[in-house]
């Protein structure tokens, strides 16, 4: 398992509510994606049934191996327990094309369970991951179950961008914010997680996770260094003859280099934000106009499922404005 790391306060201040039986009914996990929100919701979750169905259990501590209630959430049966996250296209390929919301219909399957009280103890979790994803439809249902929520039932909502929200779902929960996680502790989970990578391996994916170990995981075997050493060359020395550029659109837009091009998609805005934050006066504003067109591009990029090799060549045109 993931060690925990990270984001101390957020997680002290749910333990205490545990101890202290003071849960709110609606909780809103929020911060950068991959700082641990979901584990620490499935966690919680986890310890919250436990404690209700064995109040021998200290709350605040991890549910011990073997325990009945843990082992029916790792069989996906307890039956005062329900994940909602987005769901694969085709249900025979679980790993390819996943919906791109949350339906309204998975919400309304939450209703027959609401009818009834909870089966196991006083209690159940409702884990959403992540609510960003849920479609409008899907947030008006749910608001009516956050207005009036069923007895004993506790919410977990984990939110990457809560300034999306209805401001009606965020007035009717309790903020825990996560924060981005320290260099040091995003190394230490790369080493627990990729004991065979080298150290200059784990130094460039740290760099690319950008505080995030979740996405520092993501792009782990995708050879995200000469990915840096391109971006760095384009930024320093621009690219005149489009050599560099033509290199990575061949490199990058090919099919087989799918998961290479998505995270070259994902790291370019934050690269061109850490040179921002090295540059004043009209360098600083070329980078963060930099910045902007090349979020917009990458975002195009996968919502519009344009050529890959075409957008890898104009972002790179983007970076290599610095050089200017």
């Amino acid at each position: 398992m993931t060690p925990a790391v990270g984001n101390a306060a957020p997680r002290a201040a749910f333990a205490a509510a545990m101890a202290g039986g003071s849960l709110h009914h609606a909780w809103l996990i929020t911060g950068p994606e991959g700082t641990g929100k979901a584990g620490f919701a499935h966690d919680m979750a986890r310890r919250m049934l436990a404690h209700a169905a064995d109040p021998s259990l200290d709350p605040t501590a991890a549910v011990p191996a073997g325990h009945r209630i843990g082992a029916l959430l790792d069989a996906g049966s307890h039956p005062d327990f329900r994940l909602l996250a987005r769901l694969p296209k085709d249900a025979d390929k679980p790993e390819q094309d996943i919906a791109r919301s949350i339906t309204i219909a998975q919400v309304r399957t939450l209703q027959p369970m609401f009818a009834t009280k909870p089966s196991m103890s006083s209690r159940r979790v409702v884990l959403i991951d992540s609510i960003d994803d849920l479609e409008r439809g899907g947030a008006n249902a749910l608001l009516k179950n956050l207005e009036e929520p069923p007895a004993g039932t506790i919410f977990l909502l984990v939110s990457h961008a809560p300034g999306r929200l209805l401001p009606t779902i965020r007035s009717r929960c309790r903020l825990l914010r996560f924060a981005a996680i320290e260099d040091a502790e995003v190394a230490a989970v790369l080493r627990h997680e990729l004991p065979e990578a080298g150290d200059d391996e784990i130094a460039v994916l740290v760099r690319a996770g950008a505080g995030s170990p979740g996405r520092a995981l993501r792009f782990a075997g995708l050879d995200m260094a000469s990915i840096e050493r391109d971006l760095t060359l384009l930024a320093d020395r621009g690219d005149a003859d489009n050599a560099i550029r033509t290199r990575l659109a061949k490199a990058l837009g090919v099919k087989a280099a799918h998961p290479r091009y998505v995270a070259f998609l994902e790291r370019v805005p934050a690269f061109l934000a850490e040179r921002a934050r090295l540059l004043e006066g009209r360098a600083l504003r070329d980078a963060l106009d930099a910045h902007a067109a090349a979020k917009d591009v990458a975002g195009a990029a996968i919502g519009l499922s344009q050529d890959a090799g075409a957008a890898v060549f104009e972002i790179g045109g983007i970076v290599a404005r610095l050089a200017r």
